[in-house]
């Protein structure tokens, strides 16, 4: 189950992020209130502190977690956005995902 608890991090992770960037760019081409940037900062601070929490060196945790970051960015473009994602995005993203479990998940030995 520790396949699941990652995946899951990286997810919340993703949204974490997602939301960090998406806040300023409400303000900045929508027009929206100012005040959107104070849960912006919020929720890339708890973006970073959330890929902190992963027990492995932090350029695979980095590496990895791009591939779910692009899964849950298409998400996004369809659930926020409004915008049905091609085969192109859902098959990129799914490539993403199998780069995401290879580095995350592949045998390792230790030392």
């Amino acid at each position: 189950m520790p396949e699941l608890k990652i995946l899951g991090l990286f997810l919340i992770t993703a949204i974490a992020e997602i939301v960090g960037c998406y806040l300023p760019y409400l303000w900045l081409r929508e027009g929206k209130p100012a005040w959107l940037l104070v849960p912006a900062a919020l929720s890339l601070a708890a973006f970073a502190w959330l890929l902190s929490l992963h027990p492995t060196a932090a350029g695979r945790v980095y590496a990895a977690y791009g591939g779910v970051y692009i899964f849950v960015a298409i998400l996004w473009l369809w659930g926020v956005d409004g915008i049905r994602p091609t085969g192109w995005d859902i098959v990129g993203s799914l490539v993403a995902l199998t780069g995401m479990a290879i580095i995350m998940f592949a045998p390792r030995q230790m030392g």
